[in-house]
């Protein structure tokens, strides 16, 4: 009987709601406070981390504490010069060709890039998440939203869909 009860118990406690995520398409605009800037970009469920399009990146130390300098890599950038903290260098693997040779000796090439924490808004949701800088002007979108920030975002994504979020709000 007690058993009984203690399943009783059990199934009367209300269930935990977990919310929905919020549904994007594959491109949306995101708006990067900091930088004063919104761009187009990518949300790509097969890359780890987001990448913004940077060029002259130098890192250096200010007061003890890494920091890396950068201007935006986009059509209409100016000749601005950003100074942020450093969070930490990562390492990149670059795409192997696929159907490798039998007995190819080649190690997987990798890049470093440095990580920043930065705020980003889509829709009317704003979150701070970690940004590599790496010059993607060759790429269309200046921005990647990879899957660790769609995380963050508690984001879904429709390939079939483009902009669903529309202009950002925060």
């Amino acid at each position: 009987m007690k058993r009984f009860l203690s399943l009783l118990g059990l199934l009367s406690l209300p269930l935990l709601a977990t919310a929905e995520p919020t549904l994007y398409g594959r491109y949306e605009t995101f708006r990067l406070p900091e930088l004063g800037v919104s761009l187009p970009a990518k949300m790509d469920t097969g890359a780890w981390t987001a990448s913004l399009s940077a060029k002259d990146i130098k890192t250096f130390e200010r007061d003890g504490d890494q920091w890396v300098s950068f201007r935006l890599a986009t059509e209409k950038a100016n000749d601005t010069t950003f100074e942020h903290r450093l969070a930490r260098i990562s390492k990149i693997k670059s795409r192997s060709d696929e159907g490798d040779e039998e007995g190819d000796d080649e190690a997987p090439s990798s890049a470093q890039r440095p990580v920043i924490e930065m705020e980003v808004c889509v829709g009317d949701v704003s979150r701070t998440i970690e940004v590599n800088l790496t010059d993607r002007s060759h790429f269309r979108y200046p921005l990647l939203i990879g899957a660790k920030a769609l995380r963050k975002l508690d984001a879904a994504v429709d390939p079939r869909e483009k902009y669903v979020s529309g202009s950002p709000r925060c």
